[in-house]
This record gives structure tokens, sequence and C-alpha cells, in this order.
């Protein structure tokens, strides 16, 4: 990973970062990317569709309270789960391992 660069934006009166690409990943679905972002000062990373599309996820905030090792940890501990579950890590239910629901977003 890179060190990120900072462009402030302001979107309905907040602050908002430059979103980053921190990793790409591919599941039988389809390619996911990881960005992180800073939002009115909290740092956000977020799972999306490459390609645009599908449901996106909220993997994790406020992680500028544990500093760039922690996250560094949590896209290497994310990359691995993607791998080991050949899906999406916030799709998976970790109580049962299946799916909660499909990635289109379909049946809510």
């Amino acid at each position: 990973m890179t060190t990120p660069t900072v462009t402030e934006i302001r979107r309905n009166g907040n602050h908002v970062g430059e979103r980053i690409e921190l990793a790409r990943y591919t599941v039988p679905a389809g390619e996911r990317v990881l960005y992180g972002q800073r939002v009115i000062g909290v740092v956000r990373v977020t799972d999306v569709p490459a390609r645009g599309g599908g449901r996106a996820y909220l993997v994790e905030r406020e992680l500028e309270q544990d500093g760039y090792e922690a996250l560094n940890a949590l896209v290497s501990d994310y990359l691995d789960q993607a791998q080991l579950l050949e899906d999406v890590p916030m799709a998976v239910s970790p109580l049962t391992g299946t799916r909660s629901e499909n990635l289109s977003g379909a049946g809510r």
C-alpha cells in the first residue's frame, strides 16, 4: 500500500477526503475494491464492486484511532477471509458461514 494523499472536498457541507484504493480482490461474483476515505474526520473502509452496480459494504470506521498498522492488518485479514470464503467477507455470516443475502441485493 502507498501512503495516501488527502484532497479535501465538501459534500453537503461535510469534509470528505479523496477515496483511496487500498486493495482489489476477485471472488466468483466478480472483482471487488477496498477503499479508504476520511469523512468528517473519520476514516472509513468500504468494499464495492469494481465495475459499479451491486452491493457496497461498510467494512470498518474510526480506524484513525488505531493507526496505519491497524489499517494494514485489517486489509490483509479481509483479503485472507475473501480467499478462504471465496466470497465477500461482509456478506457471509460469521456465525453460520453462509451468505446473508444475494450480492446484487435482491431479496431485501
